[in-house]
């Protein structure tokens, strides 16, 4: 569904209640890319990445066309960054009983003070009831990047939330694939490597993999379906 077509921001369910809010954009050196945010439609429907400030209008319009957008209960944040949280105060004015999710060591050194409200600060390993989902926060600090960094898994599909792992140059026009996409987001890597390289890396990539996630929604680029730990293991090796 394009739900604006001057823009091309367009939704799609790519598991069970979790649709892929896509908008292709055009980055300084004219390439093109795309930002993706997800909404786990639930009893308490979570968004996550609140999106860059520009793109807010097109996100709300597209959330909207799914659900009211003051039902809106959590806004998930991987890290603190303009593209997953920039537009995070204007979700918070929007959906009055919104509240940001992130990593404890988000909220310490960034929400708490940023935030128009304050956020909920999930453990490492500690699981949230949605309704008929339950996700999971896993700290990944580090990886890809930011001290602050943490994804979510959905325990209800085998979703795993793994923002900047696996991004893909492109506007993104495949909104679900089982194909390569190790390869395009190694090559888009070389480009301008984004990953941190600290020294537990590939530990916390390999205990991703033990999730054994079905999907994997990337943050930039097509989500992915298939065997997520056979990728993640793949990825630890390229970065090892």
């Amino acid at each position: 569904m394009i739900t604006n077509t001057e823009s091309g921001t367009n939704v799609h369910e790519v598991a069970r209640d979790i649709y892929r809010i896509s908008t292709p954009v055009s980055l300084p050196d004219g390439s093109d890319f795309s930002c993706n945010q997800y909404l786990l439609l639930d009893d308490q429907p979570l968004l996550f990445h609140g999106g860059a400030r520009p793109l807010f209008p097109l996100v709300h319009e597209a959330v909207q066309a799914l659900m009211p957008v003051q039902r809106l209960r959590w806004v998930g944040i991987s890290h603190f960054e303009a593209d997953e949280c920039g537009a995070l105060d204007e979700w918070l004015a929007a959906a009055p009983e919104a509240q940001p999710l992130c990593s404890r060591v988000g909220a310490l050194v960034s929400l708490i003070a940023q935030a128009g409200r304050a956020p909920r600060a999930l453990a490492d390993g500690e699981r949230l009831v949605l309704g008929r989902h339950t996700v999971q926060w896993l700290d990944t600090p580090h990886v890809p990047h930011g001290w602050d960094c943490g994804l979510l898994m959905d325990l209800s599909t085998d979703t795993l939330f793994c923002g900047d792992l696996f991004s893909q140059p492109g506007r993104a026009e495949v909104p679900l694939t089982d194909a390569d996409i190790l390869g395009p987001s190694e090559a888009w890597r070389a480009r301008m490597d984004y990953f941190a390289h600290a020294p537990q890396t590939r530990e916390t990539l390999l205990r991703l993999a033990r999730l054994d996630a079905r999907t994997l929604a990337v943050m930039h680029g097509s989500t992915w379906c298939g065997d997520g730990a056979a990728l993640l293991r793949r990825l630890a090796e390229v970065l090892g």
